[in-house]
């Protein structure tokens, strides 16, 4: 936050309190000079209005909330860029990365600093660490259990469901169907391989895709007419004249795809021979792939989750397409 805005949030906090506390102060004490319980010469349908004090208990509370608005403005953030004297904040909200997270929480200790999602964050680390290392390791040894037989463990799979719906459910969604660009993690249409070691590779490791753009180097109707072959490859109805052109210019393609469009897990590049689509199946967007290319992440959470977790999502994430 700027100089500037500090110091004009600051103002008007400290403003409305003292307007606040003035106003209370004012309507507190009789300027008039009428006695308690005196006619104020109002009449309104009937009914006078009498010089009666305002209630002492509602007077008293109200002078707590400035006791109060006080002592927390000065322990607490609240006034601009002022930490207070606690230096409490609800967490490092200017990291952009792992490395200065780890940096920042590091900072805040040695600095005495009280992150309250840096202290749940290791409260909850210290309550269940011991069950997440006796759902992923063999009993006493530091050797893992392998992820198929995780799977066959009810409390194991519960316990990995919780963890892919905090961590995994914001792209593939609660169940794992994954959306537009975010794979479908319920099927058998893998990009680099379902098997469970892979697919531990990948939650660990991350992924990251690139399928170049080819709209400059095939043209308008290249791009035409390899999506025509594309589409042909999964059954589909196209023009045969196309898709026979389209399977000439696919050599270009083949390099990832393979020559049969089967796909190779090696690359991440996609099956085109199943209905699967990740960024979608209807000609336009296929065409939009070709044309463009398609850039897609998916982030490594060795360091944000550790292994014992991810142990435990990979069986469940296995199991969806297991059952």
């Amino acid at each position: 936050m700027s100089t500037f805005w500090s110091i004009w949030i600051s103002i008007i906090t400290i403003g409305t309190l003292v307007g606040c506390a003035a106003l209370l102060l004012w309507c507190s004490k009789d300027l008039k000079g009428i006695k308690d319980g005196d006619d104020m010469g109002h009449s309104y349908d009937g009914i006078r209005e009498l010089n009666n004090p305002l209630p002492k208990w509602w007077k008293y509370l109200f002078w707590a909330t400035f006791v109060f608005a006080i002592v927390y403005l000065a322990l607490y953030p609240g006034l601009g860029n002022w930490k207070g004297f606690l230096g409490w904040q609800s967490s490092n909200q200017q990291v952009r990365s792992i490395e200065e997270s780890k940096a920042a929480v590091e900072q805040a200790r040695l600095n005495k600093e009280y992150v309250q999602y840096d202290q749940e964050v290791d409260k909850a680390s210290e309550q269940f660490a011991e069950t997440f290392d006796r759902l992923a390791y063999k009993p006493g040894t530091t050797e893992f259990k392998s992820i198929t037989d995780i799977a066959q463990d009810e409390e194991a799979i519960k316990v990995g469901q919780r963890l892919f719906g905090q961590n995994c459910s914001q792209c593939h969604g609660s169940g794992g169907r994954g959306l537009v660009g975010f794979p479908n993690l319920t099927d058998n249409a893998w990009l680099y391989g379902g098997e469970p070691e892979t697919i531990k590779t990948t939650i660990m490791h991350g992924r990251q895709g690139n399928m170049a753009a080819w709209k400059d180097i095939l043209g308008k109707d290249g791009v035409h007419e390899v999506t025509s072959y594309v589409l042909s490859l999964s059954g589909r109805k196209v023009n045969v004249q196309d898709a026979e052109k389209g399977k000439q210019r696919f050599v270009i393609c083949a390099a990832c795809h393979g020559t049969d469009g089967k796909g190779n897990p090696a690359f991440g590049a996609p099956d085109l021979t199943d209905q699967v689509w990740l960024y979608g199946g209807s000609r336009r967007d296929v065409e939009t792939t070709i044309n463009y290319g398609r850039q897609g992440v998916m982030p490594a959470w060795k360091d944000i989750l550790g292994e014992e977790k991810i142990q435990l999502i990979s069986a469940y994430v296995w199991q969806l397409s297991n059952k």
